[in-house]
């Protein structure tokens, strides 16, 4: 099956428990992650980006086996840079391995972001995170292209990534790129519900950790100020 960026339309096969072969589907139904194979892609991933002729965007695919990724692509055609990975074997960019960042503190890290356009009822809690960051860390990035993103988080390019508001195939590919690359990524809490959960934070394992007790405890300050309102 192919689960595309058009509007969360999946395609293929009827499934053994009779799900239609093309439908439009709730990312969040349970079947969606326990298919044989769904290929989860991004045709244009940064189509402002591209549309202004600005060279960040990128064609993501990811290949998604029983709740596992196990093939992943990003490719930049402006640039002719070229990202996989495979699982257990590795991370490449233009076929030369690749390993995420060896930063362990944030006031040194450069760190890649994207604005949670689709969600806009979260821009309070996102500008309280970007707020802390901007302090925290040695600078901001938002390329517009959160697939490049975390391709360059793997290729040691950002040394973290992190965002809200986000679709399966916008970070399908660069999800097995980052753990091949040897990070982590996982949604704000540091659970493993980032493909489907929207929430992605990626890092190099310390400073994965660091940002997670960061963000835990803006979130916690963001709630019972919500909760005031």
């Amino acid at each position: 099956c192919i689960l595309a960026e058009e509007s969360g339309f999946i395609a293929g096969p009827k499934s053994k428990a009779g799900h239609p072969s093309d439908a439009l589907v709730n990312l969040k139904a349970p079947w969606l992650r326990e298919l044989d194979h769904l290929w989860i892609i991004d045709p244009l991933d940064g189509t402002t980006n591209f549309i202004h002729g600005v060279p960040q965007y990128a064609i993501s695919i990811g290949l998604l086996e029983r709740s596992v990724l196990t093939q992943a692509v990003v490719y930049n055609p402006a640039t002719d840079e070229m990202f996989t990975a495979s699982r257990g074997a590795g991370a490449f960019f233009n076929n030369r391995r690749i390993r995420v960042s060896k930063r362990v503190a944030i006031k040194e890290s450069l760190i890649g972001t994207g604005f949670p356009s689709r969600s806009m009822a979260q821009l309070d809690e996102f500008i309280a995170y970007f707020k802390q960051l901007t302090l925290d860390g040695a600078g901001l990035r938002r390329p517009g292209a959160a697939a490049l993103d975390l391709a360059y988080v793997a290729a040691g390019r950002f040394d973290a990534f992190f965002e809200m508001g986000l679709s399966p195939w916008d970070v399908a590919g660069g999800a097995l790129l980052i753990t091949e690359a040897g990070g982590l990524i996982g949604d704000f809490q540091g659970d493993a519900e980032h493909l489907f959960g929207g929430r992605v934070i990626a890092a190099n394992p310390a400073l994965f950790a660091l940002m997670i007790q960061r963000f835990s405890s803006i979130y916690s300050k963001h709630q019972v100020q919500a909760a005031a309102t």
